[in-house]
């Protein structure tokens, strides 16, 4: 496979050059107001969502809602991983990232997307026990079975950033140091290496594009089954209840997925499009989530309710 010219061994790299978004120099002040109301937002709104699941009795009791607090969890790391250094791209400060900085980086972000993965599947296979199992829904999912799955994702999501970071670093660097993209990702880090790359991108197309398309296609297989059990319900009410529950899920899913499988089963092109969509999935859809839930799940508007207006425990126990 394709292989850096430079491979002088008397070389070796301590640090990247993150070359960051291609923008107009003019733009430069407004992207970096852009991106830092995002981030901010992003922390202001899953903070919400995890400060009301945790504080309202009816949410945190609930299968559903305790993998909520813990996606919205995630996406306040994620977000901490990429936005603060992509908004130092649109700064005078130095674009040099550490060669230990890069791996930490590579390595986080593989551990957090891989288990935000792994957490979207759960969530759709809850939704599809709560719906298609409504009777043994209590018993098949609790919330001993809950945290056990949810340590699972946390434990396959490290593995797997593990696997990524020392597989990627394991090969030699010695030439080039610029990183023509805005994160220390795989694909545009394996341009730089002096050696054989087909080993890793094989490996990044099965681990990251086949895993991500299998949790997606089993999401899918989930949603089926549930959109057959809604249409048997036989009140409007209670279909309009049951597609506003897991429409949220669904949107979130398919903003997260279909940007990721473009990029990692694409692993050696290097398309202008990979840097807006990998901004989209690692940065816009963290902010969504919170939006998303809130506006579309009436559990969590009136949960938000009861604590703004101070009624949280009072009402319980009326």
């Amino acid at each position: 496979m394709r292989r850096n010219k430079n491979t002088s061994l008397d070389t070796t790299v301590t640090n990247f050059i993150l070359l960051g978004l291609s923008h107009p120099p003019n733009l430069r002040t407004l992207l970096f107001l852009v991106f830092f109301i995002i981030y901010i937002l992003t922390q202001l709104g899953n903070l919400l969502i995890l400060l009301t699941v945790w504080a309202d009795p009816k949410l945190h009791a609930r299968p559903m809602y305790i993998l909520l607090g813990v996606l919205s969890f995630l996406d306040m790391w994620l977000s901490s991983v990429i936005v603060p250094r992509l908004i130092l791209d649109f700064t005078p400060a130095s674009k040099s990232i550490p060669f230990g900085g890069c791996v930490a980086q590579l390595y986080f972000f593989h551990f957090l997307g891989s288990t935000q993965c792994f957490l979207y599947t759960l969530m759709a296979y809850d939704r599809y026990l709560a719906i298609c199992q409504p009777l043994r829904y209590p018993l098949l999912m609790n919330g001993r079975l809950c945290t056990i799955l949810v340590s699972g994702a946390w434990v396959a999501g490290s593995i797997h950033g593990s696997i990524q970071a020392t597989l990627t670093f394991r090969l030699p660097y010695c030439g080039p140091n610029q990183i023509d993209y805005f994160i220390c990702d795989i694909p545009a880090v394996l341009r730089l290496a002096c050696a054989d790359t087909t080993v890793n991108e094989l490996v990044t197309f099965v681990d990251i594009g086949v895993v991500a398309a299998s949790c997606f296609m089993l999401i899918l297989l989930s949603y089926a089954n549930i959109v057959h059990a809604i249409l048997k319900i036989r009140t409007a009410d209670g279909r309009r209840r049951a597609f506003s529950t897991c429409g949220s899920h669904l949107t979130v899913v398919t903003v997260y997925y279909v940007p990721c499988i473009f990029i990692y089963l694409r692993a050696g092109s290097k398309s202008p499009l990979d840097g807006a969509v990998a901004v989209f999935y690692t940065v816009v859809t963290p902010l969504l989530n919170p939006l998303i839930y809130t506006l579309r799940n009436q559990e969590v508007k009136s949960a938000l309710k009861r604590i703004t207006t101070g009624r949280g425990t009072v009402n319980e126990n009326k």
